[in-house]
């Protein structure tokens, strides 16, 4: 098996899951895998958490080990294979978004980021902010303890545990990376709030999502990650 090229913990994952049409996810589908759709309806995830005790094949760089990352993504398939696709991925650092963008091509973005976590041994909180286009845009939720394992047929389960990415190079290739992580416990979401533009973060294709309604939420206590190099298929 190849070696991780990343290895981190990702920890306070918000996952906030929106029902979209189709036609908006299938320009970004890679060659060679399909979107995955339920009843006529596709799927794109608003993900937030953070990065901690990151390593580029073992080595971590002071100052870029610890930081919050903000992501849309939706869901794709191969046969058995189920995975995600990046529409775009904020972090504070231009050498983490310029590192990723050379290697694996994903789209990466670099802006001032902050997060916090607040858990007083009952309740959970964890809130991340970005700032672009002169303003902060804020994701917050709120659980409670214990956290506890969603069965493997729930939607929660579904929506959190994918062991693929996919991208496209720059040559237009399509390129699958694979994602390890043991399943992850959630906390039971009590509350959670949006104050973010999505037109400005994603493109004002996306702004409709302002004024939609999460179909699943999950707020997930994280783990150690192993990210495998990626390879053109």
């Amino acid at each position: 098996m190849a070696r991780p090229f990343l290895t981190a913990r990702w920890s306070h994952l918000i996952n906030l899951t929106y029902a979209v049409d189709p036609a908006l996810l299938e320009p970004h589908v890679p060659a060679g895998v399909t979107l995955d759709v339920q009843d006529g309806v596709a799927f794109a995830s608003l993900v937030a958490f953070d990065f901690l005790e990151t390593r580029v094949y073992g080595i971590g760089w002071p100052g870029f080990k610890n930081f919050p990352e903000l992501n849309l993504r939706f869901y794709v398939k191969n046969g058995d294979e189920r995975g995600v696709v990046f529409i775009r991925e904020y972090v504070p650092q231009k050498l983490v978004a310029s590192m990723a963008s050379a290697l694996y091509n994903e789209p990466y973005v670099a802006a001032p980021m902050g997060s916090l976590v607040r858990d007083d041994g009952e309740l959970v909180t964890f809130e991340l902010w970005v700032e672009l286009g002169g303003r902060k845009h804020h994701v917050r939720a709120t659980g409670r303890h214990p956290a506890w394992t969603p069965p493997s047929d729930s939607r929660a389960h579904y929506f959190k545990e994918h062991e693929w990415g996919w991208g496209t190079d720059r040559g237009g290739r399509t390129l699958k990376y694979r994602v390890e992580h043991p399943v992850w416990a959630t906390w039971p979401m009590q509350s959670h709030s949006l104050d973010l533009d999505f037109g400005a973060l994603y493109g004002p294709e996306w702004a409709f999502l302002a004024d939609a309604d999460p179909v699943e939420r999950a707020f997930c206590v994280g783990s150690d990650v192993k990210v495998f190099p990626g390879e053109v298929v």
